[in-house]
Order: C-alpha cells, then structure tokens, then sequence
C-alpha cells in the first residue's frame, strides 16, 4: 500500500474523531433541554473537552515519547470507544462532562500522533498536502458526520449518536491495526522542554495566531445549531441541509489550503484565508434573518475558515522542523484552549447580549489573529513589504 493510501486510512479515523468531537455543537439544543440546563451551559460541554484536550495531550504525548506510534494510536482509540460507551450508557449531565473529559484526552493522543506519522510518511515536498489530508478527515466529520449525528437525534435520541461512534471506534482500531505500519517513538521530551519553546517569539506569535483564529470560529461555531433554527428561522430538516453544505465547503477549503501551501506558500495562503473567514462572518450577521442567503454564505464562510488549517500548521512546522511533533502538540493545545474560550465567551455573549452578536464577536477574533500573522510576516512594517516577499519565496523554496 502507498504512503498516500495509509494516509487517506488516517484521514478516514480522524473523520470519526473529529465527529466525536464537532458533534455536540450539531445537537446542543437536544441535550440542553433533554438534561434540563440552558443553552449556554450546555455549551460548555465543548469547553470541557477543550481544556481537558488542551492541557493534557502535552503531558500525555510527553510520557508516551517513546511509544510506537501506532500502538499510541491503538490504545488511544481503545479508550476513545470507552468514552463514547459512557456517554451512550450513562444518565446525568455529569456523567456527560465525565465522557467528554474521556474522549477529549484520547482524541489529542490520536490527533497528534497520525499528523505525526502522516509527516513521517510522505515526502518532504508533500507534507503539506498530507497534513491537508488529515485536516480533510476533520472537515468531512462536518460534512457527513454532524448533519448525521443531528438527524441520527432527531430520529432517535442524541445518546445513539455516542453509542454509534463508539461501535465504529472498534472499526477503527482494525483499521489502523491492518493499514498503518509502525513507526518509531521519539525520544522522550520534558514538558518543561516542550514549554520552552515557547520562548521563541516567532513560535509565540505563531500559537497565538492560531488562538484568535480558532477562538474566533469558535466563538460563531459552536451556537450555529440555535442561531439558524432562532434567528435565520430555519426548520430542524434545513439545520442539517445547512450544516451539510457547511462541511462540502470545509472539505474543499481545507484542500485548496493545503494546495496554496505548497503552489503559493503558507503567508499568502494564510493571510488571504482568515481575511475571507473574517469579512464572512460580518455579512452572516447582515443576512441573518435570510435563510435563502445563509446557506451560500455559511459555504463561502467554511471554506475560508478551513482553508487556514493545513496552512497554519505548516507555518508553525517550518518554525521548528526539528521538533515537529511538539510544534503539532502545542499547536493542538492552542486549538482547543481556543475553542474552549470561543465557547465561552459565545455562552456569555447569548447569555448576556443575544444569538446575532456571536458573529460579530467571532469576527472581530479572526481580524485579530489576520493583524497579527501581518505583523508576524513583515506585512504591517513601513517599507519592508518587498523584503518580506523575497523572504517568503526563500522559506518556500527551502520548505520545498
């Protein structure tokens, strides 16, 4: 089997951990009230796997430095379908957190390590497309996943959903055990070496970009489900068209990223796709109300939210190529801190304000983290636009 099909085997399980994951935004209006809180609280379900995500993958990817990479994958999806089993079986809101705590640790592990090994096995000059492979995985769980999951709900309960993610867990696990070889550990890297990367400005400003994207997503994100049912005035059948073409859009933005990566270089790819996600999610609030303009906007919104993942995680890779899966790590860490934030802060706003103000807060995130890639790449500097160009297409030509 070619490097290129193990991969797309990788990209097939993250689709399934990424499901997992983006799920609970899909239903968040059945679980608040099936488990008698508000929408709001019920958000912070996503909190809670953030933080678990966000904080743990370091310390566990540090004590597993030395572990095969694919017994890592192995052990992590085995815990994976036990954390979904919870959530099937067990009552109460928190037994749900509890689940949600479970999943989100196991995920990061799984997470980190296939774009680990999916670096490993392409080739240098391919790296980018391969990490745009993986990212598609994550994208066609919006795609086919979350408006499944928010059907598979409507029909029979939002547990089912959990229970059904967590038979096709065990698939997964044949699936890796058959598909994908072993690949050596690394040697084993202190979190307090982990953390001292963080010293590097560049790899600061790197993570930090990727917070604000991320939180500012995140923050529109996570209240989409009540958003278009409240506001835009759709039905439950039209929520799950929506949420549909939502991931049709992500999946080809993330793969347009990945090619921009590696035709146009990470800058130019970067900067032009959080500018879009940005101006997108200001016409969303102008056109709430319109359900015919929701769906073209909600895609042209996706695709250039998505278009930025496999970009920025190049971007941040080519910062420490010789650490990569730490960069992944922390990378990974920054994402989920991010969501947990968008998710809070998008639970104060509906509380506080109201449904239409998570788009304009959410977009004012991503024009931060747009001011601060310019500022990253030279963009912002009086007179220094033509050096940064000539120091792009070196890093490019280097990178290649």
């Amino acid at each position: 089997m070619s490097y290129a099909w193990k991969i797309y085997m990788l990209a097939i399980v993250s689709f399934l951990v990424g499901t997992s994951e983006f799920i609970i935004a899909g239903i968040l209006d059945k679980v608040a009230d099936d488990v008698g809180v508000s929408v709001a609280a019920a958000g912070q379900l996503i909190t809670v796997f953030s933080l678990a995500y966000g904080f743990g993958t370091p310390f566990l990817m540090a004590a597993a430095a030395k572990a095969d990479r694919k017994r890592l994958m192995l052990y992590a999806l085995a815990v994976f379908v036990v954390g979904n089993a919870a959530a099937f079986a067990l009552p109460g809101f928190g037994a749900l957190i509890a689940s949600r705590v479970v999943v989100a640790l196991s995920s990061g592990v799984f997470v980190v390590t296939a774009l680990t090994v999916a670096a490993k096995l392409a080739p240098e000059e391919k790296r980018g497309s391969a990490i745009a492979t993986l990212v598609m995985g994550f994208s066609t769980a919006l795609i086919v996943g979350v408006p499944l999951g928010r059907l598979a709900a409507s029909v029979y309960d939002w547990q089912a959903v959990f229970g059904g993610i967590g038979l096709l867990g065990l698939l997964a696990l044949l699936l890796i055990a058959f598909t994908i070889p072993k690949t050596d550990g690394e040697l084993p890297v202190p979190l307090r070496d982990q953390l001292r990367l963080l010293k590097n400005p560049k790899i600061l400003v790197g993570l930090g970009i990727t917070f604000f994207w991320i939180g500012g997503y995140s923050i529109t994100y996570t209240y989409i489900s009540p958003f278009l049912l409240e506001i835009t005035g759709m039905s439950e059948k039209a929520v799950s068209i929506a949420l549909f073409a939502f991931g049709i859009a992500s999946l080809i933005g993330s793969k347009l990223g990945g090619f921009g990566t590696d035709r146009w270089g990470y800058r130019r790819t970067l900067l032009a796709g959080m500018a879009l996600h940005a101006a997108w999610l200001v016409v969303i609030s102008f056109a709430a109300q319109s359900a015919a303009l929701m769906f073209p906007l909600l895609m042209l919104w996706s695709f250039s939210a998505w278009s930025s993942g496999p970009t920025q995680q190049y971007h941040l890779i080519s910062l420490a190529p010789e650490a990569t899966s730490i960069m992944l790590s922390l990378n990974s860490s920054a994402v989920q801190l991010a969501m947990a934030a968008g998710a809070g802060i998008g639970g104060i706003v509906v509380e506080g304000a109201s449904l239409t103000a998570v788009t304009w807060i959410g977009a004012a995130g991503v024009a931060l983290a747009v001011l601060l890639s310019a500022a990253a790449f030279g963009y912002l500097r009086v007179g220094t636009a033509a050096r940064a160009a000539r120091q792009e297409a070196a890093a490019d030509k280097i990178g290649a």
